[in-house]
């Protein structure tokens, strides 16, 4: 929107500039051996597995061409380990954010999914999030305000430009849910595959989902990234 600017001899019109557009690229990071076996959480010790270690290079070659303004990682190891494939094709750092974290499962961290299967607290976690509770965890709402509060912190330092933030799938989705405009509850209908980008666009306070989970990549695929 423009606005009036007025001197002492007449009034002229001046448009406003346009806020320019950042893309944030939620890449979940790439395949770990805990994956369908156990909720591994906040947990230690969960690297990624030889098909992660593949997926991460492979994404690193897939974004070379695409200069990135920042990579930025949940600290976790298996998101560091994502962190720096991509940052091997990169001239930027890596730096380590904890509002990408996974989420705190609390109670419910190294515990397999058979056994969470047993829980009624764990069933009524994954119908209905949005009001759900976590042993001694952290409920989804919080996750979703710290992840949209990092987007938007990290879009304001880097504008204009493309930033890679490496979190995980749970955290994507309540990032995808809010600017769909979407209830929590609904967390099952977007599948956030490992290594697989979701992109957004920010602009001033207007965000924008561009795509979810993207994963058939090759370095031909380079076009379809903003």
């Amino acid at each position: 929107m423009g606005h009036i600017r007025n001197n002492e001899s007449h009034a002229t019109w001046e448009a406003a500039e346009p806020a320019p557009m950042t893309v944030v690229l939620l890449i979940r990071h790439a395949h770990t051996d805990a994956l369908g076996r156990f909720l591994a959480g906040r947990a230690a010790g969960v690297p990624l597995s030889t098909i992660g270690r593949a997926q991460a290079e492979r994404l690193g070659r897939v974004l070379a061409a695409l200069p990135l303004a920042g990579i930025y990682t949940s600290p976790l190891e298996r998101a560091v380990e994502t962190a720096r494939g991509i940052a091997h094709h990169q001239p930027v750092r890596i730096h380590e954010d904890a509002d990408l974290h996974e989420i705190d499962f609390g109670d419910w961290t190294g515990r397999t999914f058979a056994e969470l299967d047993e829980l009624v607290e764990w069933q009524a976690f994954n119908e209905r999030r949005s009001a759900a509770a976590v042993p001694h965890g952290e409920a989804p709402a919080r996750v979703q305000e710290r992840i949209v509060g990092a987007i938007t912190r990290l879009t304001g330092a880097n504008r204009g430009g493309t930033i890679a933030l490496v979190t995980h799938a749970d955290v994507i989705r309540t990032a995808v849910l809010y600017i769909a405009g979407s209830s929590l509850d609904f967390w099952q209908r977007f599948e956030i595959s490992p290594a697989s980008i979701t992109a957004v666009s920010v602009s001033g306070s207007a965000f924008r989902l561009l795509y979810v989970n993207y994963r058939q990549m090759s370095e031909s695929d380079i076009g379809v990234f903003p």
